[in-house]
């Protein structure tokens, strides 16, 4: 009975050991993956910056919709800003005018997803 309780107590204590390992191991790749891509920023000259703010339909969630049609229009280059607000579904982005333009931005937002999901609504002039 001793040998038996003592070989379960060593297979616990050793699967125990070996999910912990994994679980570290995960969270350094974790680590590495984030420090291998660093935030660049994007520094525009002062005659250069332009900013555009349009209204999104058919965004349905914060974190799907509007976090994924943020990290689109920042990673574009020449994006200095873009911030993407889900309640009154309204963008907003900072751009080099030289190197981005309104269509453009307009463009990606809609192509996001399936790219018939989101459509731009540009304010009335």
């Amino acid at each position: 009975m001793k040998i038996t309780k003592t070989i379960v107590a060593l297979a616990f204590v050793s699967l125990l050991m070996t999910s912990c390992k994994k679980e570290a191991a995960t969270t350094e790749t974790t680590t590495e993956k984030t420090a291998e891509t660093p935030k660049k920023e994007v520094v525009i000259a002062a005659q250069n910056v332009q900013t555009a703010s349009f209204e999104i339909k058919g965004m349905t969630c914060a974190i799907g919709c509007a976090k994924t049609i943020e990290e689109e229009l920042s990673g574009l280059e020449g994006v200095q800003k873009a911030t993407v607000d889900f309640d009154s579904k309204k963008a907003t982005v900072v751009f080099d005018k030289t190197i981005q333009n309104q269509d453009n931005l307009t463009k990606v937002v809609e192509a996001t997803a399936d790219g018939k999901t989101y459509k731009v609504v540009l304010p009335k002039s």
